[in-house]
C-alpha cells in the first residue's frame, strides 16, 4: 500500500517538521511493515511551467517526425518572448496547455535542461510527458495536456504536486483496514497521539424505496449491498490534476472519471466500488451464485467460465460482474463518443458498494487466476459500515466534478449481524507479554483502536467493524503489545541447567560437516521437496521403498509436492547448477532430514493453545509425523585434484564417494563394511553397498560410487559423477561414541607385504576383508597400494592385488616369524575365500 504523506495529513494533524522517515519510524514502532520512503521530485528543479504552443512547424527529412514549436510561458523565461522548442510527440496541438522545463532546470534522475542544437534548430527547453517528470503512467504515453483553463506560466511543480514522500507499506494479510489511507491514518494517529479527521464521518441518507432495485439471493456471500444513482454526467467532465497525482502516488493509472473516482474512494475508505452504465444494465441487479458453466467477459476482455460457487452480480440478462473481483465489459462505462461503433458516452451510472465473504472473493480470485485491488481488499477484510459512506463519496465527487445530480433514492440491502464481542480478563496482556500494563492502559489502547470496553477484571470487548481479524483474547492482548511498543518488551536470555551442551547427535552432525569440509567437500543445503519424477530419473525400481513419500497438502511449488526419501536430488541439482556456470571441479555436501511415511497413517490431534500440551498428546502428535532420519551425502565431478607444478593431478573417481563414506563412519565411531552392490542411480560395475552390524546382523546403511550414465543423461550431470549416501542416525546407533585417542606404542612395527593374484570380478574389499580377518590381533593396519593386470603373466581374466601389512604388538618386539605367521595365516584364508593365491 502507497500512502502520500501530503494525502495523510489531510487526516492526521502532524506537526510541520515530520518527514516521511519520522512517520516510517513511528508506524514499524506500531507494527506496521513500511518498507520505504520514496521522495518524489526530491532530485527535481525549475523553472519548469505551463505554457500553451502557439505553432507547430513539422520538420522534413528526418526518420522520425519532428516538431519545432514556439510555446508560450508567460514570464517564466524572463523575456515574455515564446520558447522555440524541439518536439517528438504528436499528442499535442496548437492552443493546447503543456508543461515546459526550460534552461537550467534539472529534471528526475539529474537529467540537466540546457539549450541545444538539434535537427537543425536549437531548442531552448522541453516539452514534458509524465515518464520524463517521474510521475507515473497516466495512459497517454505522450505530453502532458494541461486542462484549458490552466494559467500559462503557472508553476507546474506545484500544479502538478510533483514533490511529495511516499511511505509504501507491505500490509500483511490480517490488516486489511491498512490497504487504506483512512486505515494507515488512524494508525498515524494513534500512533502520535493525535486526533483522526475520519473521511467516512459523512452524513449519509436513510435508505429508502425511491433507489434502483436490488436482489440479494445470497445473503452469507453478501451481507450488505448499497447502490446509488448519479445522473446527468458531463461527457466532456475530465478527472482534475489532483484526482489523477493522487491516483498516480499510490500506483493507479488515471483511466476515466467515473472510474477514478470509484478508485479514489476505495484508495481513501477501503470500500471497492463499481460504477455502472445505468442505461446498460437491464432490470434489476442481483447477487447469487453462478450457474455452473456460465459465461462473462470480465473489463480486460476475457471470457471466463464461471463455477458454481463464484459469486456474480447479474441483470435480466444474467452475470454483469464477478462480485468483489472485477467488472463485466458489458456494463462498462463509456468516457468518450465513439460513433463509428455507436458507442455513446455514459451519462447516469449505479454505484455499487457492498460487502462479500471474504474466504469466497479469495477462492474466486484464485480459481480465475484474476487477482484485483477490489479483491487483495475483500480477501483481506473490508469494513461492511463502510459502504454507505464510501456510496455517499461517489456521489458527491460526481457531482462535484462532473455536473452530475444525485437521485432521491437509496438502496441498501443488509443481513442483521450482531456486533463481535470477545471476552478477555483485564491481565491477559500482562501474562503474555510478562510485562504490568495495568488496567487502564489495557483499556485506553483497545479503545484507541475503535473497540468498546466494559467491565472490571473481565473485560467485554466489541470489536469495531472495520477489524474483523480481531476474534479472540490473543488478538485483543496484541494490540496492546504492539501499540505500547514491542522495542519493550524486556528481553531475557533463556538459562540452561548448567553441565547441558550439545547433544550427541549434535556433536556428530557438526564433526561430520567439520571431517568432509576439511576433506575438501562444501556444505549445500537444499530445500526438502521433490517431484516424483526424479526417482525415475535416479532409475529407482518400481517397488523401492524411496519412491513412497510424503505429499504436502500446501505445497510451495506444484511441480515439487513431496518430502524427499534422499538427499541425491537436491544436491544433483546443485552441482548441475554450479555446472552449468562455469565451476566443473565440485565436491559438495548435505546432511539433513529425509522423510520415510509411516505404515499406519494417522491424522495429528489439534493442540489447543492456552496451555501446555500434555505428554500423550505430544506423543499423539510425533506418532502421525513421518519417520525423519538424518542421513549425509556428497556428489563430486570434475577434478578432485588440480594439476600443476607440483604434478598431474587426477578426475575424481569412486574411491573419493567410498572415502567419504568411511570419513563419516570415522567421525561416528563406527565400523564400516565396504563391499561390492548394486543399486539404483549408480553403476552396477562401480557400486559399494556400505554395511554396518547391528545387533549380530549387518544392515545396509548406504551406497557409494560412480553414478550409472543413464543417470546422468537424464539429470544434466558431467561424465563420471560420483555420489556417496549413509544413514547418519544409522551409523550414530552402532558406533561408538567416546572419542578414541590414537595410541603410540614403544614397539617397533613389522612390515609384510604380499600379492595376491585373483579373479578379476573378485572385490578388493573381499579380498582385504580376509586377509584382516585372517591375520588376528597383531595386524595393525593393512593398505592396498597396487592393482596390476596382464594376461601374459597372470592369466586371462586375472589381476595381481598387492598389500602392505603392518603387524604390532602391545607389549613386546614382534620376531620375524611370529609376523610371518600372521601373514601366512592371512594369504591361507584369503585363499580359502576368495580364491587368492600368492603371485610368484
Amino acid at each position: 500500500m502507497r500512502v502520500p504523506l501530503s494525502w495523510l495529513r489531510e487526516y492526521v494533524d502532524l506537526p510541520a517538521t515530520e518527514t516521511g522517515r519520522d512517520v516510517q519510524a513511528k508506524l514499524i514502532s506500531a507494527g506496521l511493515e513500511v518498507e520505504t520512503v520514496e521522495q518524489l521530485g526530491a532530485d527535481l528543479k525549475g523553472p519548469l511551467v505551463v505554457g500553451q504552443v502557439l505553432t507547430i512547424e513539422e520538420l522534413e527529412g528526418f526518420k522520425k517526425p519532428i516538431r519545432f514549436c514556439t510555446v508560450d510561458v508567460g514570464t517564466a523565461n524572463g523575456t515574455g518572448e515564446p520558447q522555440e522548442i524541439v518536439c517528438g510527440a504528436r499528442n499535442f496541438a496548437v492552443g493546447d496547455k503543456v508543461v515546459v522545463v526550460l534552461p537550467g532546470a534539472t529534471l528526475p534522475g539529474g537529467f540537466s535542461i540546457a539549450a541545444r542544437k538539434t535537427y537543425g534548430k536549437t531548442s531552448h527547453g522541453m516539452i514534458c510527458s509524465s515518464d520524463e517528470l517521474g510521475m507515473g503512467d497516466d495512459g497517454t504515453h505522450g505530453i502532458i495536456v494541461l486542462p484549458p483553463e490552466t494559467e500559462v506560466g503557472k508553476d507546474a511543480i506545484e500544479l502538478l504536486q510533483l514533490v511529495d514522500e511516499v511511505l509504501d507499506i507491505a500490509v500483511t494479510a490480517n490488516r486489511g483496514d491498512c490497504l487504506s489511507i483512512r486505515g494507515v491514518a488512524r494508525e498515524t494517529a494513534i500512533a502520535y497521539g493525535l486526533p483522526l479527521s475520519d473521511p467516512a464521518l459523512l452524513d449519509v441518507p436513510a435508505p429508502n424505496a425511491f433507489g434502483y432495485p436490488v436482489q440479494v439471493a445470497e445473503p452469507v456471500g453478501c451481507d450488505r449491498f448499497t447502490a446509488r444513482t448519479v445522473t446527468g454526467l458531463s461527457p466532456e467532465a475530465r478527472s482534475p490534476i489532483w484526482l489523477r497525482r493522487r491516483l498516480q502516488k499510490v500506483g493507479m493509472r488515471p483511466i476515466s472519471l467515473a472510474v477514478d473516482v470509484t478508485n479514489y474512494v476505495m484508495m481513501e475508505l477501503g470500500q471497492p466500488l463499481h460504477a455502472y452504465d445505468r442505461s446498460l444494465v437491464q432490470g434489476t441487479i442481483g447477487v447469487r451464485r453462478a450457474e455452473e458453466g456460465e459465461k462473462l467477459v470480465t473489463l480486460d476482455g476475457v471470457e471466463r467460465t464461471l463455477h458454481s460457487e463464484d459469486l456474480v452480480i447479474t441483470d435480466e440478462r444474467g452475470p454483469i460482474g464477478l462480485a468483489g473481483v472485477m467488472g463485466g465489459a458489458n456494463t462498462e462505462i463509456a468516457d468518450h463518443e465513439d460513433t463509428e461503433n455507436g458507442v455513446n458516452a455514459s451519462t447516469d451510472v449505479v454505484i455499487e458498494a457492498a460487502h462479500f465473504d471474504a474466504v469466497s472473493i479469495a477462492r474466486t480470485a484464485r480459481r480465475h487466476k484474476l487477482s484485483s485491488e477490489a479483491s487483495r481488499r475483500f480477501e483481506r477484510g473490508v469494513d461492511p459500515q463502510a459502504a454507505a459512506a464510501a456510496a455517499q463519496r461517489t456521489v458527491d465527487l460526481l457531482v462535484l466534478l462532473a455536473g452530475g445530480t444525485a437521485e432521491a433514492g437509496v438502496t441498501e440491502v443488509v443481513a442483521p449481524t450482531a456486533p463481535r464481542t470477545v471476552t478477555i480478563p483485564a491481565g491477559h496482556p500482562d501474562r503474555v507479554a510478562g510485562v504490568d500494563y495495568g488496567r487502564e492502559t489495557v483499556v485506553r489502547r483497545l479503545q484507541e483502536i475503535g473497540c468498546a470496553v466494559e467491565g472490571q477484571d473481565e473485560l467485554v470487548v466489541t470489536v469495531p467493524s472495520w477489524r474483523p481479524d480481531l476474534t479472540e483474547a490473543n488478538d485483543l492482548a496484541e494490540e496492546v503489545i504492539r501499540l505500547e511498543g514491542y522495542e519493550n518488551l524486556p528481553s531475557t536470555l533463556p538459562k540452561p541447567p548448567s553441565g547441558r551442551g550439545l547433544t550427541h547427535r549434535q556433536r556428530l552432525h557438526r564433526r561430520v560437516g567439520r571431517a568432509l569440509a576439511g576433506a575438501g567437500y562444501v556444505e549445500a543445503p537444499n530445500y526438502p521437496f521433490v517431484g516424483e519424477q526424479v526417482f525415475d530419473q535416479l532409475g529407482l525400481d518400481s517397488g523401492d521403498p524411496a519412491r513412497r513419500v510424503v505429499k504436502l497438502a500446501n505445497p510451495i511449488n506444484d511441480e515439487e509436492p513431496a518430502l524427499r526419501t534422499t538427499l541425491l536430488p537436491g544436491l544433483l541439482g546443485a552441482l548441475r547448477r554450479n555446472d552449468g556456470r562455469g565451476s566443473h571441479d565440485l565436491a559438495l555436501f548435505e546432511t539433513g532430514l529425509v522423510f520415510q511415511p509411516r505404515e499406519e497413517q494417522r491424522a495429528g490431534v489439534h493442540l489447543s493453545v492456552d496451555r501446555r500440551p500434555t505428554d500423550e498428546e505430544i506423543a499423539s502428535l510425533d506418532g502421525a509425523l513421518p519417520e525423519q532420519p538424518r542421513h549425509v551425502a556428497v556428489v563430486l565431478a570434475g577434478a578432485r585434484e588440480q594439476a600443476g607444478w607440483w604434478g598431474k593431478g587426477r578426475p575424481a573417481d569412486w574411491a573419493d564417494a567410498i572415502e567419504a563414506g568411511r570419513a563419516v563412519a570415522r567421525e561416528a565411531g563406527a565400523d564400516l563394511i565396504v563391499r561390492k552392490g548394486q543399486y539404483g542411480p549408480w553403476h552396477p560395475g562401480r557400486c559399494a553397498e556400505l554395511a554396518v552390524v547391528s545387533d549380530g546382523t549387518e544392515r545396509v546403511v548406504g551406497h557409494a560410487g560412480e553414478l550409472h550414465p543413464r543417470v546422468l543423461k537424464a539429470l544434466g550431470l558431467p561424465e563420471r559423477t560420483c555420489a556417496m549416501e549413509l544413514d547418519l542416525d544409522a551409523l550414530e546407533a552402532v558406533g561408538d561414541g567416546v572419542p578414541q585417542a590414537p595410541s603410540i606404542s614403544t614397539f617397533p612395527v613389522a612390515t609384510q607385504d604380499v600379492a595376491l593374484v585373483v579373479d578379476r570380478p573378485v572385490p578388493a574389499a573381499e579380498v582385504e576383508a580376509a586377509l584382516r580377518e585372517g591375520a588376528g590381533e597383531l595386524l595393525e593396519s593393512i593398505r592396498l597400494f597396487d592393482v596390476y593386470e596382464n594376461e601374459d603373466q597372470l592369466g586371462e581374466g586375472r589381476k595381481s592385488l598387492a598389500y602392505a601389512l603392518r603387524f604390532r604388538a602391545g607389549d613386546r618386539t614382534l620376531t620375524v616369524d611370529e609376523a610371518s605367521a600372521a601373514r601366512d595365516a592371512a594369504v591361507a584364508l584369503a585363499g580359502e575365500r576368495t580364491g587368492a593365491v600368492l603371485r610368484g
